[in-house]
């Protein structure tokens, strides 16, 4: 792995999500496609018959202790099989009957597990309610303290204010990004300053974990805020580094 010049580390984990918000699997290569990330990358989702909307575990952690592999590779304009694991109510593939109903049984709401629709489709994507304070809802979302900032929204993606509208960009069941790198030495930077956690990357959701050559200098401790603008060549394909995660509810939620 590189910044367009020499090499800084190397990919040590790929994990691909099949469902957003469920738990997700590890492979050993994949294929990136623009604005879609890994492949088959949050492929599926759930809608809340209830409220109307598509829905993550921001609103339905349950989703969270729930988990989703592929059965065979998905395809880039199509949404392969997947397994659900529902722990005590075994295990039922997406296209068997009733899996949508013994997902709800599970989480004990009324769901539908819908696979990926075309971003044409903007009905499907829809809020249930438009967002009239975008401010609050990063707040909320974040759950920032009230004395904290907001994050630097200066690099955000073109669009962002179509997300008071819609639950995801259409097309996509990514918040924001379609791709979630993090190092290894910025979850030793969490763990130093937090000994009596656990710091298990999984929590993370990261699509990419890499280990990098003894970083130094200002950003050592959270290197990947300073490949912000910068380019990574990984395999065969070169990827932006747009802007530092935002901090996430699901973060603080129990999970598988």
């Amino acid at each position: 792995m590189s910044t367009s010049g020499p090499v800084i580390g190397e990919l040590r984990e790929l994990h691909r999500y099949p469902v957003k918000s469920m738990a997700g699997e590890s492979i050993a290569e994949s294929h990136v496609e623009p604005r879609l990330g890994l492949m088959g990358d949050r492929a599926w989702a759930v809608r809340d018959l209830a409220a109307g909307e598509i829905r993550g575990a921001k609103k339905i952690p349950g989703l969270l202790d729930c988990q989703a592999r592929y059965v065979g590779e998905p395809q880039r304009d199509a949404s392969a099989p997947i397994e659900l694991d529902l722990g005590d109510l075994g295990r039922i593939r997406s296209d068997e009957p009733g899996a949508s109903e013994r997902l709800s049984q599970r989480i004990g709401r009324e769901l539908l597990l819908c696979p990926r629709a075309p971003a044409s489709d903007t009905a499907h994507y829809l809020r249930a309610e438009s967002v009239s304070d975008i401010e609050a809802e990063i707040r909320q979302g974040s759950e920032l303290l009230p004395d904290e900032p907001l994050p630097s929204m200066d690099d955000a993606p073109e669009g962002i204010l179509e997300m008071a509208h819609y639950v995801s960009p259409p097309g996509t069941y990514f918040d924001f990004f379609d791709l979630h790198l993090l190092s290894t030495r910025s979850l030793a930077s969490l763990a130093a300053r937090t000994p009596d956690s656990v710091i298990d990357p999984r929590r993370f959701r990261p699509n990419l974990l890499v280990d990098l050559e003894a970083p130094s200098g200002a950003d050592a401790d959270w290197p990947e805020i300073g490949w912000v603008g910068r380019t990574l060549a990984i395999g065969d394909v070169a990827l932006e580094v747009v802007m530092p995660m935002m901090r996430c509810v699901p973060t603080f939620l129990i999970q598988r």
